[in-house]
């Protein structure tokens, strides 16, 4: 009795232990998940001549804003058009409210970014639009951070690049290396990134004792 009662409760204690399922692969398997790779000069300019020979309006002003203006992904796809206008003329500079930090932050908006900007105001799919990089469809007002994502890889990919080495933030740290590694003025970069903390454009930038022994062996006193 004693045994077939044991039983039961066996069985039914069995019943309340959870299911086990399959592991699923790593999120991360196979994949480069840290820092993301700046573009080189010689990148940003095959890339740039590619999306020209192409005539794709609509991606070489995006490729060039994200360079200019070093924004986070989620920022600069909700740019407006009345961001970077005034009075029927692209700003030279312009300023947003950053989502991280709700902070301002503001950029140069070159003479070449201006020009491929003003092409592709002019582009049909601007007609009535509120924002800088609409959806191509109806129900989406604009483009988002995975579609983003996607174009960046194309980029990457169309000039030989491992994409899994570059990424959205490779278009916000381009610039503001080859500030750092021309002047070696860290604040600069700060103030561009919109970092509120100097360890934080240390890190992003990955600067290194070398790199700090090298500027400070360039300055005699």
């Amino acid at each position: 009795m004693w045994e077939g009662l044991a039983d039961r409760r066996f069985s039914h204690g069995n019943q309340n232990l959870p299911a086990i399922r399959a592991l699923r692969p790593a999120w991360n398997k196979g994949r480069i998940v840290g820092q993301k790779r700046p573009l080189k000069l010689k990148h940003v300019w095959a890339i740039r001549v590619r999306l020209e020979l192409a005539e794709n309006h609509r991606d070489l002003a995006l490729f060039n804003f994200a360079i200019d203006s070093k924004l986070r992904g989620c920022d600069l796809v909700k740019m407006k058009v009345v961001d970077v206008m005034a009075s029927g003329q692209i700003k030279k500079r312009a300023s947003v409210l950053q989502s991280k930090t709700h902070k301002p932050v503001r950029f140069e908006i070159s003479e070449g970014t201006r020009s491929s900007v003003a092409k592709w105001l002019e582009h049909p799919l601007m007609v009535g639009s509120e924002y800088l990089w609409p959806g191509r469809f109806h129900e989406r007002l604009r483009i988002y951070t995975r579609q983003y994502a996607r174009i960046v890889r194309e980029w990457v990919s169309s000039i030989g690049l491992d994409v899994t080495a570059y990424g959205t933030h490779s278009m916000r740290r381009t610039k503001v290396t080859q500030i750092y590694k021309k002047t070696g003025n860290l604040r600069a970069v700060q103030l561009l990134l919109g970092h509120t903390k100097m360890d934080s454009t240390v890190r992003y930038l990955g600067v290194e004792l070398e790199d700090a022994l090298a500027i400070a062996e360039a300055i005699e006193i």
